[in-house]
């Protein structure tokens, strides 16, 4: 077992570790920080009020009082890794409230002792000492719980001082180790004992044994043996009854596989329970050795087997064999029929391993980061109180002979095979797993969909995590007990339903490629309570608005919400998070969409066809297709011609309720006398078998100017209309000022249509003639209204003003 550290001391460790400064500082208020600066002398300006004191990784050579004596409330000092070569305790006889003093990794070879009462951890380790640095002042020091000591050689004087005290932790650190005295250590009162030899010299066999019989807890670190085992103190098969160890540690042991059995017989007769070998390495001869050889302790091979010891549980890590040939079968058997509760080889290359020949004890085996294969365990009956069998890191490949290496386990609760090459398809044999199998690790192997063919049905907890799997199949057997599902770093593109897993409760598919889960996932899985479905590569669409909305109304389940739910589609949302992320009711309810739509549309259809009634367009669309057509008819019918003769001084429109006015009084006026004026009127003028339109679209073309007659009788005609319709298209087709207003009668606003909108907006704008009432007022108006038809027009001859055909 590694030291155990009360909680205090573990508190103060830990604060120190995290300083990682390079220069002098003050962290907080009660710490100051000044490892790795270089000092040579104790800074002068450490704080007054400073309880924790970190001045490791250093060049310090010397302490003075001087340098702590305004330090009175100071509780952890770490002085370690400096090059302290005296130490004198008392320059901390002012520091009453000291705890903690790390002083380990110098250069000391002499210490002038002082008591400190308060004094919890003292580590005085991996230092120059020949002998026990133990003063007599340590033995007052009744508080204190770890000690840390180093030495070449340790005498049974040396520790007569402190055998009252009520250690926790002793560490011994034994560079350039020359002496023990036997039963040297078996003085110590101590729970955990923690020894470390150089990693260059042979480690001290009557230790290992003291140190046995002094603590429950020995860590013995760097056991090596380079002289020849025959040389090697074989231990007594019968111990002594004060044998304390319950959990022994070694670390770090490279020895000839003859001294590894000898120390392996020593610990199986003794009452330790918990014995941990890490960094094993055996060595032994170069040539095969048989089976007498290889157990050569033993009358026989069964003795080791029918040992009944105290061992409980045994776990070897890091197993090297160096230049080492043997029959694996005989070592393999030795453990198979170990009698012990926990087995543990990790990392020992370990091909194989043999069902035990009869019921076996075993409740616990971790066989993890070796070679094993399918072959492993087939039709063993005999593992039926195993509960937790952990094999990943191996070679295994076929999911149903691992099944039926389970099937005779009755009591197996827990199974971890990841890491490992299984696969599975329908091609397979039927799989059987053992009744009682609830957790299942399968993790990190080559597995698809099928794999839901062959699981166990009683499972509870089931991993999947980094397999090949793109979708949980509907027609898979029901799991009707499992709660616990990762499906993380799969190929998923969908969150799978729980028609198949009706008590699920926690889900995980992170890390698949999930761009819209499904919204009804909560629907269909009531009794889900945390869904793991972070960084996906999340498609923000309507469809996921949906399942972030079933998720609020769901209580919050998504686990790691928001920080992992981030949009990865469109690129313009790329590395938004979904909780920002919202559209509108309208975009993304298509039924509310087409609906609205369509009343939009009926509103716009209504719309414009109100406005086309209201103001005509119909007539208006005739209008302008008519006057179309007779201009293409006209320039098909003359295309050398460019530009029309005018022949008229104006044309005149007008009402035929208003005819008598226009012959008698209009007409005379201007047609006669001086400066005649040369008229269009309909009457006269129309080209027979020609349309109304065509012949009013021609005679306004042919004239200057276009008199228009205004009166109530006028807008109440159509053919005014048409002819309005036109002169006002002439207006704006070719820019001119060719219309002339003439108001016979006033015309209330009312009486006029609304598709006569444009009569309006030339009565609003152009200014027009009005016909007096009064005769004296007559003569200016016809002198108006001849000013205003003011051209010369080429009149043919034989062809005078007013003369009619």
């Amino acid at each position: 077992m590694r030291p155990l550290r009360n909680i205090y001391v573990f508190a103060c460790v830990f604060t120190l570790t995290l300083w990682n400064n390079s220069q002098p500082t003050v962290e907080k208020e009660f710490i100051a920080n000044f490892s790795n600066s270089l000092l040579t002398n104790v800074p002068k300006n450490i704080p007054v009020h400073t309880h924790v004191l970190d001045l490791s990784h250093n060049r310090i050579s010397g302490l003075s009082s001087l340098e702590f004596i305004s330090l009175s409330n100071l509780r952890v000092l770490n002085l370690s890794h400096n090059l302290i070569t005296e130490l004198d305790i008392s320059v901390f006889i002012f520091n009453e409230d000291l705890e903690y003093l790390d002083l380990s990794h110098n250069n000391i070879l002499k210490v002038y002792c002082q008591t400190l009462v308060h004094l919890r951890h003292l580590d005085l380790s991996f230092n120059k000492f020949t002998a026990l640095p133990i003063c007599q002042e340590f033995g007052n020091m009744f508080h204190l719980e770890y000690l840390g000591l180093s030495a070449t050689m340790i005498r049974r004087s040396d520790l007569r001082y402190i055998m009252h005290l009520q250690l926790h932790t002793l560490f011994l650190t034994l560079e350039d180790f020359s002496l023990y005295e036997p039963q040297s250590l078996t003085a110590l009162n101590t729970t955990s004992l923690h020894i470390v030899f150089a990693a260059n010299q042979n480690f001290s066999f009557p230790l290992l044994y003291d140190g046995m019989c002094t603590s429950e807890n020995l860590e013995i670190v760097n056991l090596r043996y380079t002289l020849s085992y025959k040389d090697f103190p074989s231990p007594s098969l019968t111990l002594p009854d004060n044998i304390k160890t319950k959990a022994l540690m070694l670390d770090n042991v490279d020895l000839q596989w003859a001294i590894i059995l000898q120390i392996f017989l020593l610990i199986w007769y003794s009452p330790v329970e918990y014995l941990t070998v890490r960094n094993l390495t055996f060595r032994g001869s170069r040539r095969v050795l048989n089976e007498y050889e290889f157990l050569p302790l033993l009358s026989s091979r069964e003795q080791l087997m029918s040992l009944s010891g105290s061992m409980k549980v045994l776990t070897l890590e890091h197993v090297r064999n160096k230049v080492f040939y043997f029959d694996q079968g005989i070592l393999y058997r030795q453990f198979s029929e170990m009698n012990i509760a926990s087995l543990t080889i990790y990392d020992a290359y370990m091909p194989h391993m043999l069902c035990p020949n009869r019921t076996s004890s075993f409740q616990y085996l971790n066989f993890s980061h070796n070679a094993l294969t399918d072959e492993l365990f087939q039709d063993c009956s005999t593992l039926t109180n195993l509960k937790l069998l952990i094999l990943k890191r191996n070679k295994f490949e076929s999911l149903s002979k691992v099944s039926f290496m389970t099937s005779h386990m009755k009591s197996l609760k827990y199974l971890d095979m990841s890491n490992n090459l299984l696969s599975h398809d329908g091609a397979d044999m039927h799989c059987r797993w053992a009744e009682s199998l609830t957790e299942l690790d399968l993790s990190s192997n080559q597995l698809t969909d099928a794999v839901f063919e062959c699981l166990p049905v009683n499972i509870k907890k089931l991993s999947l995590q980094s397999n090949q799997i793109t979708s949980v199949p509907k027609w898979m057997a029901e799991l009707k007990s499992l709660q616990e599902l990762n499906l993380a770093w799969n190929r998923l593109s969908d969150l799978p339903g729980c028609s198949g897993f009706p008590s699920l409760e926690i889900l995980n598919t992170e890390m698949n490629s999930i761009v819209t889960p499904s919204a009804d996932f909560f629907e269909s899985c009531p009794r889900v309570r945390e869904l793991q479905a972070g960084n996906n590569p999340f498609k923000c669409s309507c469809e996921l608005q949906a399942f972030i909305r079933l998720e609020r109304q769901s209580g919050g389940k998504l686990f790691d919400w928001p920080a992992a739910y981030v949009c990865e589609y469109p690129e313009d949302l790329k590395g938004m998070q979904l909780k920002d992320f919202h559209l509108s009711e309208l975009a993304c309810n298509t039924m509310l969409l087409l609906v609205t739509a369509l009343l939009l549309t009926l509103v716009l259809v209504a719309v414009v066809a109100f406005l086309c009634i209201y103001l005509d367009v119909p007539w208006y669309m005739r209008m302008t297709w008519q006057w179309t057509q007779t201009k293409r008819r006209a320039w098909h019918s003359r295309p050398e011609e460019q530009e029309t003769v005018l022949q008229f001084h104006a044309f005149i429109s007008y009402s035929e309720r208003d005819a008598l006015w226009v012959k008698n009084e209009l007409i005379p006026n201007l047609e006669k006398g001086e400066g005649c004026v040369q008229l269009c009127q309909h009457e006269r003028n129309f080209v027979p078998g020609k349309s109304i339109v065509e012949n009013i679209i021609n005679c306004i073309e042919k004239s200057y100017k276009s008199i228009f007659v205004l009166s109530p009788n006028f807008v109440q005609s159509e053919w005014c209309h048409y002819e309005l319709y036109f002169a006002h298209h002439k207006l704006f087709s070719e820019n001119s000022n060719s219309l002339i207003l003439i108001l016979l009668e006033p015309i209330p606003p009312y009486i006029i249509p609304a598709r006569y909108h444009k009569l309006k907006a030339l009565m609003a704008k152009r200014t027009y003639l009005e016909w007096p009432k009064e005769r004296s007022k007559r003569a200016l108006f016809w002198a108006n209204l001849r000013a205003a038809i003011s051209i010369n027009l080429p009149i043919a001859d034989g062809e005078r003003c007013g003369e009619t055909d």
